[in-house]
């Protein structure tokens, strides 16, 4: 069965399955990096007290790949990945695509609070 598989073979022979390998300048690494920490600050700064943000950059079949999480006091964890193109890593990633994550994110991590908690509690204040 093995010899149909296009991805059998001695290493070096078949290269169908190995993805194209990307070198990323010192710049664009350290620009992505940038982003995505300001992807988490972002985030961060919408979000109260008990919410988790994390980011991880690594680097897949498709190039690099960066995905910011972000864990709630209550409810499952929601995350954002995304793989910048070259025009992305050569210019950066606008502000505005930073809010947008941001915002999406705490968005997402609130509203798995309120599904999770429900409508059960009783509002301390008014």
């Amino acid at each position: 069965m093995n010899g149909n598989n296009p991805y059998a073979g001695a290493p070096g022979v078949v290269d169908a399955g190995r993805p194209e390998d990307v070198d990323l300048s010192v710049a664009q690494v350290r620009e992505l990096r940038t982003a995505v920490a300001g992807i988490v600050s972002r985030t961060q700064a919408y979000l109260p007290e008990g919410y988790a943000v994390g980011s991880e950059l690594s680097y897949g079949a498709d190039g690099p790949q960066a995905t910011v999480a972000v864990r709630p006091p209550a409810g499952r964890p929601v995350s954002a990945g995304f793989t910048p193109d070259e025009e992305d890593l050569e210019s950066g990633l606008t502000d505005e695509d930073r809010d947008e994550v941001a915002r999406g994110l705490a968005a997402s991590a609130a509203l798995q609070v309120m599904n999770t908690v429900g409508d059960g509690l009783t509002p301390t204040a008014r």
